[in-house]
């Protein structure tokens, strides 16, 4: 039996150079070369061991029952002939194989420390990329805070940073553009205030000097000049108060028919001594509007009264009203000098006057259409103008209709 063990053993067990070589084994070789690691051990029936698998119990001695008792009995005919004991541990590595084990370990250690090396690398080109545009942005940022507003950063890719960039550079530009007009806005005001002040001053000063005498109509002069002041004070409060979501409305249901009618009525007076046409065409079952009836009144008789302002003698000005998209649309249309597309983008900033040159003559003060968007915007509604040099103006007031959403 033990022959028989020895023999399959042999038979099935790999020499060390199909092990190194991966091929088949090699039957012919002495049994000394093969490799005489064992898993598996044999002892007969009555515990004498056969084939060692424990250095602690060679060939030939007794196995105690305890470890018998562990192993797998093997039995002929129901007769027990022997039993297989099993290793207690595996057998150590050959030469060949810790030599194997040591070079795969060796490469796996350069492998492992080649792709850290490569994607520290990586790592630190790809954090270059990212944080030199951040850095821009962040000095740029600092710059703004600082007070030096005109500030932009090169945008060198479309990715999320390069958008963030292209966003930082249009908030940079819009910034810089809202503080020059804060700037002229404020030197407007200063020039609109001293004029009819120093007219006020003026009078009142030969007055108490005794260079001149305090005449009706030097006196209506001087109110003249007052109420001027008062109408610009007004405006600035109407606007300052639209500008912080304060202005106060009272609206209520009307009839959009009704309120053209009495905004052009007002006008037709001028119309006459101006020698222009005045026109009011309304669309038939318009629906109501809800809005401030005195502040649509004061929209129409800005937007009228620079139509009248811009429009020569025999021309005409016309005002519609329709329903389009779901809402109202009224309409002031003139056949006047009309507005070039450099001022047209601007016509509705505060102190923008489209013929500078006038505004004083005529005692306007720049702000109407300004007042216009913001009374418009602050009922839910949209304002908008078109015009060409050649065929005068037209501005488009858009209003949402009584129970619209």
């Amino acid at each position: 039996m033990a022959q028989n063990w020895r023999e399959l053993h042999f038979q099935n067990a790999p020499t060390p150079a199909a092990l190194s070589s991966g091929g088949p084994p090699i039957g012919g070789q002495p049994p000394a070369e093969r490799d005489r690691r064992n898993l598996m051990g044999l002892a007969d029936a009555h515990g004498v061991v056969l084939i060692s698998v424990d250095p602690a119990y060679p060939e030939g001695s007794h196995v105690p029952a305890s470890i018998l008792a562990q192993g797998v009995p093997v039995t002929v005919n129901e007769e027990q002939v022997g039993v297989i004991l099993m290793a207690p541990k595996l057998p150590g590595f050959r030469p060949e194989e810790t030599l194997f084990l040591k070079r795969t370990n060796r490469a796996l250690l350069l492998g492992s420390a080649g792709a850290l090396l490569i994607a520290l690398f990586m790592g630190i080109a790809l954090a270059r990329t990212l944080t030199k545009p951040l850095k821009a942005l962040t000095q740029a940022a600092q710059n703004i805070a600082e007070g030096r507003l005109e500030q932009e950063v090169r945008v060198t890719a479309k990715d999320e940073i390069g958008q963030l960039a292209d966003a930082f550079n249009r908030m940079s530009r819009e910034v810089t553009r809202v503080n020059l007009a804060r700037r002229q806005m404020t030197a407007d005001i200063a020039h609109d205030l001293r004029t009819p002040l120093t007219v006020v001053g003026g009078y009142i000063e030969s007055m108490r000097d005794g260079v001149l005498q305090p005449t009706p109509q030097r006196l209506a002069i001087i109110y003249a000049e007052i109420e001027r002041l008062q109408k610009l004070v007004g405006d600035l409060r109407i606007l300052s108060q639209a500008d912080a979501g304060e202005l106060p409305l009272h609206p209520q249901r009307i009839s959009l028919k009704t309120l053209l009618e009495r905004a052009t009525l007002v006008f037709q007076h001028q119309a006459e001594q101006q020698g222009i046409q005045l026109a009011v065409t309304i669309q038939a079952n318009l629906p109501e509007v809800f809005v401030d009836e005195d502040r649509m009144m004061q929209v129409m008789d800005n937007l009228l009264s620079n139509a009248f302002r811009y429009t020569p003698p025999g021309g005409k000005i016309s005002v519609k009203a329709r329903q389009i998209r779901g809402r109202i649309q009224v309409v002031v249309e003139d056949t006047g000098t009309g507005i070039d597309a450099e001022n047209l983008v601007h016509i509705f900033d505060r102190f923008r006057r489209a013929d500078p040159s006038r505004h004083t003559e005529s005692g306007e003060s720049g702000l109407g259409l300004a007042i216009v968007k913001a009374l418009v915007e602050s009922h839910g509604g949209t304002v908008w103008a078109e015009s060409s040099p050649e065929n005068g103006s037209a501005f488009f007031v858009e209003l949402p209709f009584a129970g619209a959403d």
